[in-house]
């Protein structure tokens, strides 16, 4: 497959192939020169070509949010998956023993009656002992246990129990309180070591704090997902630059009501409607004073600022998204695209898969 990008119907999703691959292994340079381990958030890109590409690069292994994203994962031949969500409920923790079976499979729980759950449908199973962390809420607001204490409480009843294995502390940090989330951790560190009691691992995540991650000295293990493409929210926080960015929306322009006002064909079913603290709903490339300032269903705004020329009727244009991560989700394919041409599409595997 080798088209130009410009004979694309849009709205279209684009990720640049070299800038993805780029990407990739920046982190896990970055990651080998501070001796710690990478595990690619796959909630990003939903696919399992990046999945590979990112272990053949050296990851230890993926993370999944949903139950629904590790087994397409699963089926895909990755090995080894961290599902950083509490599972709850017979049918899913069903689905949990099943894809244990398959892969090497750790999971996360911030209180005893997930544990017990754990516990419930892994006893008398032929799986290998499940590897439960502890999540810890270090400042994200978020779940995760609020004290030390609290943590090892859960960590005593993972032990206890015949068919699970405490596998550490796991956190998501919230983005800039890295410092404050490697203190909360340093200390539990020091309440396990009192009851005699190692941390087997620490596990972080986050894309934005990814290039201090080697500051921290109470981690072993970091989560990024959207290092891969990147979004206009990471060059924001100063995580990347534009010129970094693998993912974009191709959209057209459908119409020109005023002098100062544009339409395109890339509503919040594409661009998706968060903000995450930026200034309109894109980055134009090329058109880069306008701004995209309303966004409906199917439409998008583009309003000229000063001095800006607004693209023509026809024109299609590329827009870096807020949010990479929602985007991906909205879409049943994306075009692999590389020196302007397309050179491959592909299904967007774990697509809704939110169970």
């Amino acid at each position: 497959m080798s088209i130009s990008i410009d004979k694309l119907d849009t709205p279209a999703v684009l990720v640049d192939i070299d800038k993805a691959f780029s990407n990739i292994n920046k982190a896990q340079h970055y990651a080998n020169a501070h001796g710690f381990s990478l595990r690619p958030h796959i909630k990003t890109h939903k696919l399992p070509y990046f999945a590979h590409q990112q272990v053949k690069a050296g990851a230890v292994g993926i993370t999944c949010q949903k139950l629904t994203e590790a087994e397409i994962m699963a089926q895909a031949g990755l090995p080894d998956i961290l599902l950083t969500y509490n599972i709850i409920g017979a049918h899913k923790l069903g689905r949990m023993v099943n894809l244990a079976r398959q892969v090497t499979l750790s999971v996360v729980a911030d209180n005893i009656p997930v544990v017990e759950g754990y516990d419930r449908v892994t006893a008398g199973t032929d799986i290998a002992p499940l590897r439960v962390f502890v999540e810890c809420d270090t400042g994200g607001g978020r779940c995760g246990v609020q004290t030390a204490d609290e943590a090892l409480t859960i960590t005593r009843r993972i032990m206890s129990a015949p068919n699970l294995q405490f596998a550490g502390l796991m956190t998501y940090p919230a983005a800039g309180k890295q410092a404050q989330s490697d203190q909360w951790l340093g200390q539990a560190k020091a309440v396990f070591e009192a009851a005699g009691l190692p941390i087997p691992a620490i596990t972080v995540g986050g894309t934005p704090d990814l290039w201090t991650a080697g500051d921290m000295q109470n981690m072993s293990e970091y989560r990024p997902g959207t290092y891969i493409y990147m979004d206009r929210s990471q060059v924001a926080v100063g995580a990347a630059t534009f010129d970094e960015c693998a993912l974009t929306v191709l959209a057209t322009v459908i119409s020109r009501p005023t002098e100062t006002r544009a339409i395109i064909d890339a509503g919040t079913k594409t661009l998706t409607s968060d903000l995450l603290g930026q200034d309109g709903y894109g980055h134009i490339i090329d058109h880069e004073e306008s701004r995209i300032t309303a966004l409906s269903e199917e439409h998008g705004t583009i309003s000229a600022g000063a001095d800006a020329t607004l693209p023509g009727i026809g024109e299609k244009v590329r827009i870096i998204p807020n949010h990479a991560c929602v985007v991906t989700n909205m879409f049943d394919h994306v075009y692999l695209v590389s020196n302007g041409k397309v050179v491959d599409r592909l299904p967007v595997a774990a697509r809704g898969g939110v169970s």
